[in-house]
């Protein structure tokens, strides 16, 4: 075996000197022979867990290989083997069960539920990942005594889409995947229907502890449900398009030109969600807590809120949660975050107070004027948008149309950090991107709206 190892990686310059070096195409191929030889391997290891699960089956009593091996399970046994984990092992037999040939009563060997699966995965012309999803969906179909002909169809198409070949390149896992639950709707339209009952019992969402500066959050949701969050996400997060400024005479008026905006999807999904749970908790038909919108309480001392880098507090099932004063900052003018600071002595000096939140009909002339996120690129909505005090309430500044700006959750949860200016002139916002983006740090007036470009254009 040690021989077959040291050919193995001697056909394979996988070190990081020989990978630097490979031109693409190279580089390229290497990865499909190193997933064309990956399939003959995770084959063997699926077949050979398989077969030491055979061996193993309760019905041989003291004989079962597990026992004779001294071990509980055969999946132990192949822990110890191949030096793997329980769940690695049990992953392997439960992607064996289906495709395993099995034994009558007279001693025959019978070919089992998917025998061109088997075969495929046999040859390494199927990967397990492939063969996982083609069981995975067909498999109840076949436990409900469908025409064995059409399942046997159904079969040698998927392998064929999987194997690829005849001109046609190899489907993905995943278009497998989506490929056999195609063919099971079609063998079984009435029983390959989803049980809602069983997804009803299982839905819920986690809400866990923090850890690392993190609360994790876990979630089974119905379909229904994560198509909704879905929608109001997309619908919250805009454009994923951020802003680079160029030389007017290049680009048009606005002097303005799309760049990539760099915070990855699972990070806009989140940002999204904050701007969401914002605008539901002031909405006018959300619950009330106590008689008043949920509201969530921001303390912080006078003196950690005028430090750089000090620490406000917001309240959670764990007692105090320590966040940055930036926090408390953009609680000034979020409608569903209350701030209360407090002086050394522990005595309530100020109060986050309906007074300082721009009321419905501000904010709906205020969402006339901006039409959307006044940073220029991003293009979320005003309905989902906050009203930012340019200057700050703590400071003296008014709560008024004239000091209101639209910003969403992200832009204004970074204000301070991120590098962007505001300041009103006779009512209309102008802004100033960071250096990084504009090298001349130019103001701009804001002009996204229709409305904005249409004047211009007639002008």
């Amino acid at each position: 075996m040690g021989e077959l190892v040291a050919q193995l990686r001697a056909a394979l310059p996988v070190d990081a000197a020989s990978l630097a070096a490979l031109p693409e195409d190279d580089l390229l191929a290497l990865v499909q022979t190193a997933e064309a030889l990956g399939r003959v391997v995770d084959g063997a290891r699926v077949l050979v867990a398989g077969e030491v699960a055979e061996r193993s089956r309760p019905a041989l009593g003291p004989e079962r290989m597990d026992a004779r091996r001294g071990c509980r399970s055969p999946g132990e046994v192949l822990e110890r083997a191949g030096l793997i984990s329980c769940q690695t092992a049990r992953g392997r037999m439960r992607a064996a069960s289906a495709m395993r040939a099995t034994w009558s009563l007279s001693g025959e060997m019978l070919p089992g539920g998917f025998p061109i699966l088997r075969r495929a995965v046999e040859d390494g012309r199927v990967s397990v990942d492939a063969a996982v999803a083609i069981v995975g969906e067909l498999g109840p179909v076949v436990d409900r005594d469908v025409a064995s002909d059409a399942i046997g169809v159904a079969e040698a198409e998927l392998v064929g889409a999987a194997a690829g070949g005849t001109g046609a390149p190899a489907a993905s896992a995943d278009e497998v995947r989506v490929m056999a639950q195609a063919w099971a709707l079609f063998l079984d339209p009435d029983g390959a229907a989803p049980d809602a009952a069983p997804a009803d019992r299982r839905r819920g969402l986690t809400i866990g502890r923090v850890r690392d500066g993190l609360v994790s959050v876990q979630a089974g949701l119905l379909p229904e449900v994560a198509a909704q969050l879905r929608r109001v996400l997309d619908a919250y997060a805009g454009s994923p398009v951020g802003p680079t400024f160029v030389e007017a005479a290049e680009e048009g008026l606005d002097g303005i030109a799309a760049d990539v905006d760099h915070r990855s999807p699972a990070q806009r999904r989140h940002d999204s969600f904050a701007g969401i749970l914002t605008v539901a908790a002031g909405h006018a038909a959300a619950p009330q807590i106590g008689g008043a919108a949920p509201t969530l309480v921001v303390t912080v001392s006078a003196d950690e809120l005028a430090r750089e880098g000090g620490a406000a507090f917001v309240s959670g099932d764990e007692g105090e949660i320590p966040v940055a004063t930036a926090v408390a900052r953009h609680a000034g003018c979020a409608g569903a975050v209350q701030r209360v600071v407090f002086d050394q002595a522990g005595r309530i000096i100020e109060i986050g107070v309906p007074q300082r939140i721009f009321g419905a009909h501000q904010r709906r002339a205020i969402a006339a004027r901006d039409g959307e996120c006044i940073i220029p690129g991003c293009h979320v909505a005003a309905a989902w948008c906050e009203v930012h005090h340019v200057s700050a309430h703590a400071r003296g500044g008014p709560t008024h149309t004239d000091n209101g700006v639209l910003l969403c959750w992200r832009h204004h949860s970074t204000i301070e950090t991120g590098g962007w200016q505001i300041e009103m002139r006779e009512g209309v916002p102008w802004v100033r991107a960071p250096g990084w983006i504009d090298a001349h740090r130019s103001w701009r007036p804001v002009q996204g709206t229709i409305r904005h470009r249409l004047a211009r254009m007639r002008a």
